[in-house]
Parts: C-alpha cells; sequence; structure tokens
C-alpha cells in the first residue's frame, strides 16, 4: 500500500497594494507560497489591481535581546489597546533585523488563520521557550495577556541583565589571558631567535633564566603549529563535552559553583534567576508543580536543575515548599524565611520577587568588585611575564656590560 508524501511548500514574504471596492488603497503583508496565491487570496477579498513585491528574508541571527524587545514592544502595544493582529505587524515593519521581520509576519500570519497565540509560538521553540508559551497561554486562558506580557518583558529584561554582568565579569580576564599568550608565542617565536643571533657572538656561558626562555623559544618555533593545534583543540573539545554530555555539565557546573572568586558570583546569578522565573510563574497562575519544570530549565545550572525536579517531585506529594527547598542543601537561609513568609501570607510571588531582586542587586555589587579587584591582580600577572621575559633576554647584555 502506497504511502502519500506530504511535501513541504516553501512560503515568503510579500507586501502589497490594491484598490477596494471603493476605490480606495489598501496596503498589507501575506505569506505565500507565490505572487498567483497572493493575488488569488486578495481577488476573494474583493482587491483588485494588486502590486505584489516578494520580500527579502536576508537577515541576521535572532537573538535573547530581539525576543526580549519584541515581547516589551507588544506589551505595550497590548497595554495601548491596539489590536493583536495590528501590533504585530506594527513591531514587525518597526524591527531592523528582516530575520525578526519574517518570524512575527510568520506568527502573525498563524494567529490570523484561527491559530492562539500560545500555538503559534510553540512552532518556534527556538526563540520561544516552554516558560514562555506557558505564560502566553496563561493569560490567554484568564483574559489577562496584556498583564501577562508586561511580566513576562520584565523578566526576560531582568534575565539578560544578570547574564550581561556574569558574561562581563568572565570576559575581562579571559580577553587578557588570551591576548597574554599570544603575545608571549610572538615573543618567543620572532623576537628571542633574533636575540639568540646576537648571544651567539658574546662567546660566553649564558646565564640560567636565559637559557630556559631559549629552550622554551626553540620549542616554539618547532612546533608553534602542534601547541596552537592541541590548545584549540583542547579548547573545542572542552566546550563541545561540556554541551552535550550531562555528567561533564555535573561536573563543571559543581566545579563553577565552587570556585574560589567566581562561584559565589554564579550562585547568586543562579538563585536570582531562579526565584525571578517562579515569582513570574506563580504571579501569572501557573500551578507550583507544573511551574518547577519551566524553573529547572531557567536555572542555568545542572545541579540546580536536578535539585528543583526534587523540588517539584516532594511538593507534588504534599510537602510544602520551604522544607523541600530546605532538603536540597542549595538555598541560602535568607531564601528560604523569605519563601516561609511567603507561603504563610499567600504572597509567595512577591515574596521570591523581592529575593530576586536582592540576589541581582548582590551580582551587580559583586560584579563591580570582581572589576576592582581583577585590574591589579591582572597587572601583576602580565607585569611579572612580560618582565620576567625581558630581564632574561637583557641579563646576558648586563653581564657583558659589567666585564667591559
Amino acid at each position: 500500500m502506497a504511502l502519500a508524501k506530504k511535501i513541504a511548500v516553501k512560503e515568503y514574504n510579500f507586501s502589497w497594494e490594491a484598490k477596494d471596492k471603493k476605490g480606495k488603497i489598501v496596503k498589507g503583508d501575506m505569506v505565500a507560497a507565490s505572487e498567483t496565491v497572493v493575488n488569488a487570496n486578495l481577488r476573494r477579498q474583493g482587491l483588485l489591481g494588486a502590486k505584489i513585491k516578494k520580500q527579502r528574508t536576508r537577515g541576521g541571527k535572532i537573538t535573547d535581546k530581539d525576543i526580549t524587545l519584541f515581547t516589551r514592544q507588544l506589551s505595550t502595544m497590548m497595554k495601548a489597546g491596539v489590536p493583536l493582529l495590528q501590533s504585530f505587524d506594527i513591531v514587525g515593519k518597526g524591527h531592523s533585523n528582516p530575520a525578526v521581520q519574517k518570524l512575527l509576519l510568520d506568527i502573525k500570519s498563524d494567529i490570523s488563520t484561527g491559530s492562539s497565540m500560545s500555538q503559534a509560538f510553540k512552532k518556534y521553540p527556538i526563540y520561544f521557550d516552554a516558560l514562555y508559551c506557558n505564560l502566553i497561554n496563561a493569560g490567554e486562558q484568564a483574559g489577562i495577556l496584556d498583564t501577562i506580557l508586561d511580566r513576562l518583558a520584565t523578566y526576560k529584561e531582568k534575565i539578560q541583565a544578570i547574564k550581561g554582568k556574569i558574561k562581563a565579569a568572565l570576559f575581562y580576564p579571559i580577553s587578557i589571558i588570551i591576548v597574554a599568550f599570544v603575545i608571549t608565542a610572538v615573543i618567543m617565536i620572532f623576537v628571542v631567535p633574533a636575540f639568540k643571533e646576537v648571544f651567539r657572538s658574546f662567546g660566553a656561558d649564558l646565564p640560567g633564566p636565559t637559557l630556559v626562555v631559549m629552550a622554551i623559544s626553540d620549542f616554539f618555533v618547532s612546533y608553534w603549529y602542534l601547541i596552537f593545534g592541541i590548545i584549540g583543540g583542547a579548547f573545542w573539545f572542552f566546550f563541545y563535552t561540556w554541551k552535550r554530555s550531562r555528567a561533564m555539565q555535573e561536573v563543571m557546573d559543581r566545579l563553577l559553583l565552587k570556585a574560589p572568586i567566581f562561584g559565589p558570583v554564579i550562585e547568586k546569578a543562579t538563585i536570582a534567576r531562579w526565584s525571578r522565573t517562579l515569582s513570574t510563574m506563580f504571579a501569572a497562575g501557573v500551578p507550583l508543580v507544573e511551574a518547577m519544570d519551566s524553573v529547572a530549565g531557567a536555572a542555568g545550572n545542572i545541579i540546580y536543575y536536578n535539585a528543583t525536579k526534587k523540588i517539584q517531585g516532594e511538593v507534588s506529594t504534599g510537602t510544602s515548599l520551604t522544607v523541600a527547598m530546605q532538603n536540597t542543601n542549595l538555598f541560602p537561609n535568607m531564601v528560604l524565611q523569605m519563601v516561609t513568609i511567603g507561603e504563610e501570607s499567600g504572597a509567595l510571588d512577591s515574596m521570591l520577587s523581592k529575593v530576586a531582586d536582592f540576589y541581582e542587586a548582590e551580582v551587580d555589587d559583586a560584579v563591580s568588585a570582581l572589576s576592582s579587584l581583577m585590574e591589579p591582580m591582572i597587572m601583576v600577572v602580565l607585569g611579572t611575564l612580560i618582565g620576567g621575559l625581558v630581564v632574561a633576554l637583557y641579563l646576558p647584555i648586563f653581564k657583558l656590560g659589567a666585564v667591559v
């Protein structure tokens, strides 16, 4: 028995301009397979003399920042009373990234054909995660979509801000280390061999530090391709394994939390994300047990992911949230006390939001302190490294000067 194969038809974005029955010019956009399909659809709507233009879909990558901006803009439009489809149209056309324009027009097309907003978003899981879709669905069911969009926009802005702070804290020392390695490699491969030729003409024994530097230089010159290849391959393998191996993720996330300088910052950032996510989900009316799925995914750390799944299991059997959190031994006493007060007063979302605010401020202060601490440390390390190389290279010259 032959099975019919469903052929996927590629669709494009078209902008059109036509006249209605009264002769008034009407403009719009449509997603369709060809200009013929657009023309046929417009004729069925009583629009004639259509001028159709295929839109270019070139564009960059859609980032989390783009989705955050779209959420805030859509929230503003909805609060101002602009109809949903028109809001998508305004936000989509106003975006500078053509890829975002296409995404929003595709979603608008799905909604206009009868899909709910949450269903339309679920077609694009790479941009709209389960948390986003669940909140939108809760807003649609309760009839408070504008309020949910506002909370969701605030949530994404807060999360994006805290991620940016963590990246800023890590970027500076890592970039300095890379630059220092490159400079050292250049000195070893090009500068030291030139000094080596000069030292041969001295006809005297060279100091120990100079011999060590020259030996390292010889190794760099002979095997530079292996050094760079091994280091590059090691980094690639490390990050590839980290992303795809759950065991590797557990080891690295546990080490990051225990790191002497960055560990406390990462822990505070994780707790802030965890609290912010649960607060947003709970305020939207999502049941606590269901909310834990999204909270686990948004934690950004597999240790807290596993702990959240454990909390979910205990809460589903009747254990209070405070006791379940306490059993994980991952949450500070202040967080547990705030959650206890929230459960007893019926204001859990508010208390969790205050916890998130507190830890976000803590991360901000910690990043500022780290920046102040790292600068002198990096200067000392670079000064010792480069200064040591310079002294080792000039020692023979000083020795020769003393003899003369």
